[in-house]
């Protein structure tokens, strides 16, 4: 009995941090909170979530920000489309070499101007493997391919923060999300624990 509920708290909390792995895995875009008329340094994070590599990452820009610089990352080129005027519509990042492998992530880095009028920004991205399919994160937020958001607040960021490395603001908000998901694993090991104690108790008396 004792073998068979450890195999079982095992194959439970196992389960549960895979869940939750792959709930997370999805591109995100960073900072997901800006001001009005501030500069932005915007960090793209992007997993494999197949079993290929992805090769290719587009990004459409809205108009509630203004894109005008890229990153150079080794090993990718990217590709702009404009509008008549001038701006910047998207950005689309190909791999030269072989790509995101299913246990790796990239980061994609741009610079802009978050509109003055700007409420918030719904970065809608296409992500494309090795294969040709493509993934469209461009849904709601309870959809399972949600469009990454940066909610945006009035008045200017003090000067020496208008350019927050986004890298940072991405792990503390990937602290906060996975803070949820820990404490259930805890409670879920408590409550088989808890079980086993039971069993116990009523295999003696």
């Amino acid at each position: 009995m004792k073998k068979q509920v450890t195999a079982l708290l095992s194959t439970l909390v196992l389960s549960t941090i895979a869940f939750a792995g792959t709930a997370s895995a999805h591109v995100v875009v960073y900072p997901q909170e800006a001001a009005q008329g501030s500069y932005e340094k915007f960090t793209v994070r992007v997993p494999t979530e197949k079993d290929i590599p992805t090769t290719k990452v587009k990004i459409e820009i809205p108009k509630d920000v203004e894109i005008s610089r890229f990153e150079p990352k080794e090993g990718w080129k990217y590709e702009l489309q404009k509008d008549s005027s001038g701006l910047i519509t998207s950005v689309t990042w190909t791999a030269t070499n072989a790509g995101l492998s299913p246990t790796e992530f990239g980061e994609f880095n741009m610079q802009g101007k978050v509109g003055d009028n700007a409420k918030k920004i719904v970065w809608k991205a296409y992500q494309t493997y090795k294969d040709g399919s493509t993934v469209a994160w461009e849904g709601p937020a309870d959809a399972d391919t949600p469009a990454s958001i940066t909610t945006v607040v009035k008045g200017n960021r003090a000067e020496g923060d208008s350019h927050t490395s986004a890298t940072s603001e991405a792990t503390n908000n990937d602290s906060n999300s996975a803070l949820p998901t820990t404490l259930s694993i805890i409670a879920l090991v408590l409550g088989v624990i808890s079980l086993i104690f039971s069993l116990r108790r009523k295999k003696e008396s």
